[in-house]
């Protein structure tokens, strides 16, 4: 865990004890930031830097369009909706940063829309059946836009009295996509007149979610069995 236990040093210390001859670091961001990607590495690299000897290191930086990601996102959505009902219009919201991570370089805000435009493709969705939100703002800056609850609170405006939400950027379910966007934003979006408000789950611990890690880790596997 980055912020908890088993910590990021007892990790890398099982995998010095079995002996591994390699390392593969996959932060489990799928959307690269400089305040969460970039921190792993940065425990990832302090750690490393008490070891007498540093095997191979590969980082992985991201996988907000990898075939297998999108995939998985997709037949998530497809699958709850089959269970409980399509409501028409579909709200992909991501954690928000402040406007000036975007102009300093960090490709979070592009990598964010890239994968709900291909997750709307896999789905077959129209323009007009789906949009993007940035949630969690806090502080006087601004912050990446439009923001989720004002989107939410003017989505009935525009005649949509029905959304299904989903937070493509969380590996799992927490307080923040539990509490605040399947509770709190529901309540800001039917109390602007919306009616029906569903939260799509997280991929968590889905055969799914497993089978895409298997992906994105299998090219380094196979490349460590044939060296």
């Amino acid at each position: 865990m980055r912020y908890g236990t088993p910590s990021i040093a007892d990790g890398l210390a099982q995998l010095r004890e079995a002996g591994a001859e390699r390392l593969v670091v996959l932060p489990l961001y799928p959307q690269y930031a400089s305040p969460s990607t970039a921190t792993v590495y940065d425990a990832v690299g302090a750690e490393l830097s008490r070891w007498r000897y540093v095997p191979p290191v590969v980082l992985l930086g991201d996988y907000h369009d990898h075939p297998a990601y999108i995939e998985a996102v997709a037949a998530s959505i497809a699958s709850f909706r089959a269970k409980h009902g399509d409501s028409g219009f579909l709200l992909f919201s991501f954690h928000g940063l402040p406007e000036a991570s975007r102009r300093e370089g960090d490709p979070y805000h592009d990598q964010c829309h890239r994968t709900a435009v291909l997750v709307a493709q896999s789905l077959g969705l129209a323009s007009d059946q789906w949009g993007l939100a940035f949630q969690s703002r806090f502080g006087r800056n601004e912050w990446l836009k439009p923001y989720c609850v004002e989107y939410l609170a003017e989505l009935p405006k525009r005649g949509v009295r029905a959304v299904d939400m989903v937070c493509p950027g969380f590996a799992v379910d927490c307080l923040e996509t539990l509490d605040e966007i399947a509770h709190e934003n529901r309540q800001v979006f039917l109390d602007a007149g919306g009616e029906t408000y569903q939260y799509v789950p997280a991929l968590n611990a889905e055969s799914v979610h497993v089978d895409l890690m298997a992906e994105l880790f299998r090219p380094f596997l196979e490349s460590a069995g044939d060296a």
